[in-house]
């Protein structure tokens, strides 16, 4: 797998952090990794319990996450209570540790585990010359990396790499994602996005993760579950501009494995606008959400970016 534009991403450490933090840092990653690593042969149903224990201890134990997840169902789902929502943050966080968990797989395991593992459904949909100019938008389900990892072993396509701050991370996720068929992975630098329409150009499909707070200098406000979101507008302008088509792609976790679920094309798309494009999109994610609700990230600040004068959610 290729990185290019390699320079320093957002995410990179901040120059006054001691080094002996981020020795310690880098061994609990190795440790991390070595640990996950080690579940690669195990049944599927010791991971699913592995992952509901350590999901449950994550629950108790990462208080800063479980208060961004009960915000962010609050603000979406008012229609549950209390109890509801902490039920449905506890199965979320053990959806993630199994997803997290289940990376061994992934990161380890051979081809045929991996095709075992997850089973596409639609990939006609992205294979063969004439489906290309594409864009293939991947909304941050627990699921997400098998989806990829699966896909890479039939297609090369191009992506936004966001660099991790800690190396043992950047370089662990860099192996996985690059075991078979190489990506193009363009590193974030701002949203400058020149190199991805030259590889779209170039007939590689386009692997987006577009529900993200870009700020409100990048973004245009439109709804998501009924709040108000700062929403990246790039999918109905590269339409626009190079006319590709949109697909949505969403990993879906089952009990033994995952589904990567791979939709029809989006019909008289783009639209009247761009706002309507980007309504439209938050739509479809949404339509996946309500069907999936445990299985969204939660965890990460969606609505961080609030329009002027609107109170913070978090």
């Amino acid at each position: 797998m290729r990185a290019v534009n390699q320079g320093p991403s957002e995410l990179a450490i901040e120059p006054q952090e001691r080094p002996k933090r981020r020795r310690i840092d880098r061994w609990a990653a190795g440790l991390g990794i070595a640990l996950t690593n080690g579940t690669a042969r195990w049944p599927a149903w010791a991971r699913r319990y592995l992952a509901h224990v350590l999901g449950n201890f994550g629950w108790r134990l990462v208080p800063s996450r479980r208060r961004v997840t009960l915000a962010n169902l609050t603000a979406c789902f008012p229609e549950l209570d209390e109890p509801a929502r902490r039920q449905l943050g506890r199965r979320l966080f053990r959806n993630l540790a199994r997803a997290t968990i289940d990376h061994s797989v992934l990161w380890k395991g051979s081809r045929q585990d991996i095709e075992r593992l997850v089973r596409i459904e639609g990939l006609e949909r992205v294979l063969g010359p004439t489906n290309g100019p594409l864009i293939m938008l991947a909304p941050h389900f627990v699921g997400l990396d098998a989806g990829a990892v699966r896909l890479s072993i039939e297609i090369r396509a191009v992506s936004i790499y966001a660099r991790q701050s800690n190396p043992v991370w950047d370089r662990w996720l860099a192996y996985g994602r690059s075991r078979f068929m190489p990506q193009l992975l363009i590193a974030r630098r701002g949203w400058d996005l020149r190199a991805v329409v030259r590889a779209i150009r170039g007939g590689l499909p386009f692997y987006y993760l577009p529900d993200i707070d870009g700020g409100a200098s990048n973004s245009i406000f439109v709804p998501f579950m009924g709040v108000p979101t700062a929403t990246l507008p790039m999918v109905s302008r590269l339409a626009r501009m190079i006319g590709a088509r949109v697909v949505m792609t969403v990993t879906e976790q089952t009990r033994d494995g995952y589904v990567l679920h791979i939709e029809p094309p989006w019909d008289d798309f783009p639209g009247p606008s761009i706002e309507s494009d980007t309504e439209r999109m938050n739509r479809e994610i949404e339509r996946w959400v309500r069907r999936l609700p445990d299985q969204y990230l939660w965890t990460h600040r969606r609505f961080k970016t609030r329009p002027a004068g609107a109170p913070s959610i978090y």
